[in-house]
């Protein structure tokens, strides 16, 4: 395959800063992989040749603590069917819950 340029910035800093062959980045839309020579697109970015991915949020797949996530995904399951849960907690427990969801399938993958 043929690399490009990839920078991998969060809001805690630069994670990443050069070549690759495949990205895979799961969007709202769905997930999709960008090549090199990929046509521009915002879904994050690709422009000019190269790919700037923006996350609120990153891990290396093989730095996922699985243990981690499925205690996550307990303690948020547990809320859930908690009756006396409030909305705002529901809500965070849903996005917990997704959360662990996302790594441990991530982390399966490897």
């Amino acid at each position: 395959m043929t690399p490009f340029h990839l920078k991998i910035v969060t809001p805690d800093g630069m994670i990443f800063d050069g070549q690759a062959e495949e990205l895979i980045v799961r969007t709202v839309g769905g997930d999709v992989a960008i090549l090199a020579r990929h046509i521009d697109y915002v879904a994050p970015s690709v422009s000019g040749g190269e790919v700037t991915l923006v996350p609120t949020t990153f891990e290396w797949a093989d730095k996922i603590d699985v243990d981690r996530a499925e205690a996550s995904y307990q303690r948020a399951d547990k809320i859930l069917h908690d009756q006396n849960a409030s909305g705002t907690e529901l809500k965070l427990a849903e996005a917990r819950l997704h959360r662990a969801l996302v790594r441990k399938s991530v982390a399966s993958k490897q």
